[in-house]
């Protein structure tokens, strides 16, 4: 895809959602990490509810290093897969207590050793709670708009991610991470897209028939 076209995409794309942003509610970096990991096969208001609970009492490592790991499912129960959730929040507060003094890193390296981290949680920690965009979180919406825009055709979201970063200029990588999800959700969806209210119609290289 030529440059002057992926400009004029994330333009229309900012136009369209001039206040696009993060959907999930955090105060610190702690926060946005804790937030990010309940948020994997569970939607984002479904997480807002649950820490908007118990993020006003527990919102520290310490606050979940030594708490007794059914004492954490049972505060993150709805957002499902609580088990496994539960178990990396523990490991992560106690890694960020041993390893890093307290404090979330600010390195993709250093948050992709936390347990329940991986490529795409560390993209969001980075942007969200740094302000610092190292790469472009591929979830199922970037996922699907990378195909039919044709900015990728690859599966893996860790390929689709090196198609987009070769792609996208520096400057358009913090919108990315938003407008793309934006649009996922409002037009560009899984089933029964509005191709007809797309304004990407005319530089969508795989639009749906």
């Amino acid at each position: 895809m030529k440059k002057e076209e992926i400009v004029e995409i994330f333009k229309l794309l900012k136009q369209l959602y001039p206040d696009a942003k993060c959907s999930l509610d955090f105060n610190t970096p702690f926060e946005m990490m804790i937030a990010v990991m309940l948020s994997a096969q569970c939607t984002d208001e479904r997480v807002n509810k649950v820490t908007a609970e118990f993020f006003t009492t527990y919102n520290k490592p310490e606050d979940f290093a030594n708490m007794p790991i059914d004492k954490i499912e049972n505060l993150i129960h709805s957002c499902g897969f609580y088990h496994n959730k539960a178990k990396n929040i523990k490991l992560a507060s106690q890694k960020i207590l041993n390893d890093f003094n307290g404090e979330v890193p600010k390195t993709m390296e250093e948050l992709m050793t936390i347990p329940g981290v991986g490529r795409k949680s560390a993209n969001v920690i980075m942007l969200e709670a740094f302000n610092n965009p190292q790469g472009i979180a591929v979830d199922t919406h970037v996922k699907r708009l990378s195909k039919r825009i044709g900015f990728s055709n690859k599966s893996e979201p860790e390929k689709i991610e090196q198609d987009l970063l070769k792609q996208i200029p520096k400057e358009y990588w913090k919108d990315a991470n938003h407008v793309l999800i934006w649009h996922g959700r409002n037009i560009c969806k899984s089933q029964n897209p509005k191709c007809e209210k797309c304004p990407l119609h005319h530089l969508c290289k795989n639009p749906v028939k």
